[in-house]
């Protein structure tokens, strides 16, 4: 076990010191330049106003007029993990993130979202489902085919087939589903979220000899943040004494790379957890795979198409899941964080808080924009079959004619013949 890793998380457990811990991450991260996401051009390819990506970092597309997309290469060499993290598509750039997906030769594209949460529109439906089997994205020349679709209580595995209209080349990409983990949340317990890590580490999809796989939710920072955090701690632990790793500034040297990964205390406090009940695997416990399947209960039917009940403020007065009111933490006796005040605490709160509203307000517009896209669709449409009216019209109107002459001539002629027959 990382002895050091579990101290350390205990040490900030039993004095419920994880919003101070986050505070101090958030104010130790490096701010970069990342102009080109507020060209007036790029606007309506970002989610979110305020979740941009870093210029020095931003994946580029390329043989495009405009190669920008909300995304970020994460490289952390000494781990040899190369990750694409980047925002829920929107209507407008569903084609350009197929078209990141082939030029960074990617194998695995691992979503941590669901499509709707909270009633609001988190992501377009970037791939076919089972009654569609192919989606077409003519604007960047690529076809998405449903191969195969494998369905867990939790997640969902999908194998997708996406060729090049153009060349006629074809690849097969593993898509990997998170159902049931919140927006601003947790997974339901580290075992199930480690379940589903371990899954897609064992395809390959991860390591080196590919392309970066692309890692989204909806902003593409706290819950795709906490599954990167996670990962490298796990594999840098292989790589090297377990007790040597520092969760803290891992996180840090990944924030160098995309703005504001892991978004909240519970979050980080999470990542803490699974990164402890990972390295028992690290460490040798052979077994411990199968306690996480069998906890994780894969193999029973989804009982939902929603996401778990989450409220809309976010409760960061968490000691081991429980509530905990300020008077019984001054009993406790908290002893080394006596300079985190309530209104820091508050101004904290209110921090997260303002994030969530800005979050539903973009949410709200993401989904007026998708629904003002696909009335656009109908319109063209119906414009398009009245164009085809107005085109066959004349001709149908003058073929109704001259087969009404055709008619008229034959029945005289017939009349005639008879007439002149007797």
């Amino acid at each position: 076990m990382a002895a050091s890793i579990e101290q350390e998380f205990q040490e900030i457990d039993s004095t419920n010191d994880w919003q101070a811990r986050y505070l101090e991450i958030r104010h130790k991260a490096n701010d970069y330049p990342h102009r080109v996401a507020k060209y007036p051009e790029n606007r309506n390819r970002n989610r979110y106003r305020d979740v941009s990506p870093y210029d020095h970092s931003r994946v580029k597309l390329q043989n495009t007029e405009n190669d920008y997309i909300n995304a970020s290469l994460v490289v952390i060499e000494e781990a040899q993990r190369n990750y694409i993290l980047t925002q829920g598509p929107l209507p407008n750039t569903c084609c350009h993130f197929w078209l990141m997906v082939w030029q960074q030769k990617t194998r695995a594209v691992v979503m941590l979202n669901r499509i709707v949460e909270k009633e609001s529109v988190k992501c377009a439906q970037y791939w076919p489902t089972e009654e569609e089997e192919v989606m077409m994205f003519e604007e960047t020349g690529f076809c998405v085919r449903l191969v195969s679709e494998d369905i867990k209580s939790y997640y969902t595995v999908h194998l997708l087939q996406l060729e090049n209209i153009n060349s006629g080349e074809s690849r097969m990409i593993s898509h990997y589903h998170y159902t049931t983990w919140p927006d601003f949340g947790v997974p339901e317990s580290p075992a199930s979220f480690l379940n589903f890590l371990f899954k897609v580490r064992e395809s390959g999809s991860l390591s080196p000899e590919h392309g970066p796989a692309v890692i989204h939710c909806s902003a593409g920072i706290g819950r795709s943040g906490t599954f990167s955090l996670v990962d490298t701690c796990l594999v840098l632990m292989e790589k090297k004494d377990p007790s040597s790793v520092d969760i803290k500034q891992v996180l840090l040297d990944m924030r160098k790379y995309r703005m504001g990964l892991i978004q909240t205390p519970d979050q980080l406090r999470f990542s803490y957890m699974a990164v402890i009940e990972g390295a028992k695997f690290i460490m040798g416990d052979s077994t411990i795979q199968k306690r996480w399947k069998e906890l994780s209960k894969e193999d029973q039917a989804p009982c939902s198409e929603q996401s778990p009940p989450h409220p809309t403020r976010i409760n960061t007065e968490k000691y081991n899941g429980n509530s905990v009111s300020i008077e019984k933490q001054e009993q406790m006796g908290e002893k080394t964080n006596t300079e985190l005040s309530t209104k820091v605490q508050d101004t904290m709160d209110g921090s997260i808080e303002s994030t969530v509203r800005k979050r539903l307000r973009e949410d709200r517009k993401a989904h007026t924009a998708q629904k003002v896209h696909q009335m656009k669709q109908k319109l063209s449409e119906t414009e398009r079959k009245r164009k085809r009216w107005l085109y066959w019209k004349p001709i149908l109107t003058k073929i109704g004619f001259g087969t009404v002459i055709l008619v008229g001539a034959y029945s005289c002629w017939k009349l005639y013949f008879q007439e002149h027959s007797l």
